[in-house]
């Protein structure tokens, strides 16, 4: 991507090992890595793009409630601006959550599990054990 002209930021994750009780009572344990700093680089970004006129809407694929402040700094931007930005979240929907929401102050669309796991990267970034 970065040869395409994307800027490309990456954070180190975490791994821990986290326990999990299955549904015939065992215990199943795995190494789970973390992100930290993913939501406030997203925040930058959008903002830094709303500023310098890049997008009139702006994509998420997520329902993280602590981009709630970016949905209010756009809307800052748009009447600065004087000029219509739209922040949309696309989130994973299912008879089994039917009461999930996405983030405050942005429109959601609701998306099929099927299209969510297409979008999910499948490498695995886990460190190469020797």
């Amino acid at each position: 991507m970065g040869r395409q002209g994307v800027h490309v930021y990456t954070r180190s994750l975490r791994y821990r090992n986290k326990t999990v009780r299955l549904p015939d009572g065992t215990t199943h344990t795995f190494l789970d890595g973390d992100e930290k700093g993913i939501d406030v680089r997203i925040a930058i970004d959008v903002i830094r793009m709303a500023h310098s006129r890049a997008f009139d809407v702006a994509l998420l694929f997520c329902r993280d409630q602590d981009l709630s402040e970016v949905a209010d700094e756009i809307r800052v931007i748009s009447n600065e601006q004087n000029r219509w930005i739209k922040i949309a979240l696309a989130y994973p929907h299912s008879p089994a959550t039917p009461m999930v929401k996405g983030i405050n102050r942005t429109d959601w669309i609701r998306i099929d599990r099927a299209t969510h796991d297409r979008c999910l990267d499948a490498r695995d970034y886990r460190p190469k054990r020797p």
